[in-house]
C-alpha cells in the first residue's frame, strides 16, 4: 500500500515538473526580443513616413505660395505718367521734333548768311519766326519740367505701394513681379528724364542759333546800308580861311 502510494507521488510530481517545464520552454525571450526590434522599426518606418509625408505637404503648400500673384499692377498707371510727356513732345509748337521736317525748317530759317536779293520783308519775318519758335521751344521745356514735377507725386505713391507689396510678398512669384514693377518706374523715370534732356537742350540749341542768324542778317543789313559806291573820307576843315 506504502509502495503503491509512494509511486502515485512521483508520477504525480514527474506530470507537475514536466507541466512547469512545458511552460517554461513556450517563452522565448530571444524571439520575443527579435518580435520586438521588428515593431519597433516598422513604427519608426511609419513615423518616417509619416514625417515625409508632412514635409511634401508642405512643399506643395510653398509651391502654391510661390504661384501665387501679385495681386497689384502699375503698369497702368506709369503708362498714363509717360504718356502725359509724351504729349507735350507731340505738341509743341514751332521747330518739330521730327528730322526730315526740323531740318528743311532749320534751314530755311537760320541760314549762315542771307544772299543780297534778299528782300528786307523776308529777313524780318525770319528774324520774328526765329524769336517766336525760341518762346515756344522754352515754353516747350518749362512745361516738361512742371509736367516731371507732377510726376515725382505720383512716382512716390507707386513707390511706396511697391515697396510693401514686395516686402509683403508670400512667393517667389509676388517678389519678382514686385520687382518689375520696381525696374518699370525707374525705366519710366528714365525715359522722362531724357525727354527732359531733350526739351532743355533743344530750346538752349534755337536760342544759339536765333543769335547766329540773327548776326548774319545784321551783316547783310550793314552791308546794304553802307552801299557798293564809294564811301565818304573825311577832310579837313579850316574855318578861319588860312
Amino acid at each position: 500500500m506504502k509502495t503503491i502510494g509512494l509511486a502515485a507521488a512521483v508520477v504525480a510530481l514527474f506530470t507537475c515538473s514536466s507541466a512547469s517545464f512545458a511552460q517554461w520552454a513556450v517563452f522565448d525571450a530571444a524571439n520575443f526580443s527579435q518580435n520586438l526590434l521588428t515593431a519597433a522599426r516598422e513604427l519608426q518606418q511609419i513615423d518616417n513616413q509619416i514625417q515625409q509625408l508632412q514635409n511634401e505637404a508642405q512643399m506643395l503648400v510653398n509651391q502654391g505660395r510661390n504661384l501665387t500673384s501679385l495681386n497689384y499692377n502699375s503698369l497702368s498707371q506709369l503708362l498714363t505718367t509717360l504718356s502725359s510727356t509724351n504729349q507735350l513732345i507731340a505738341q509743341a509748337q514751332g521747330l518739330t521734333f521730327n528730322v526730315a521736317q526740323s531740318q528743311a525748317t532749320f534751314n530755311r530759317l537760320y541760314p549762315s548768311s542771307y544772299g543780297v536779293g534778299t528782300p528786307n520783308a523776308q529777313m524780318v519775318q525770319d528774324a520774328q519766326t526765329r524769336w517766336q519758335t525760341s518762346v515756344q521751344a522754352l515754353q516747350t521745356a518749362t512745361q516738361m519740367q512742371s509736367q516731371a514735377a507732377q510726376n515725382l507725386l505720383s512716382d512716390q505713391g507707386v513707390l511706396s505701394t511697391l515697396v510693401t507689396q514686395s516686402q509683403g510678398a508670400v512667393g517667389a512669384l509676388q517678389a519678382s513681379q514686385a520687382t518689375n514693377q520696381l525696374l518699370a518706374l525707374i525705366a519710366r523715370q528714365a525715359i522722362q528724364a531724357q525727354q527732359l534732356t531733350v526739351s532743355q537742350d533743344r530750346a538752349t540749341a534755337l536760342d544759339e542759333a536765333r543769335a547766329a542768324a540773327d548776326e548774319a542778317q545784321a551783316e547783310q543789313m550793314r552791308s546794304r546800308f553802307i552801299g557798293g559806291g564809294p564811301q565818304y573820307t573825311p577832310q579837313p576843315v579850316n574855318f578861319y580861311g588860312n
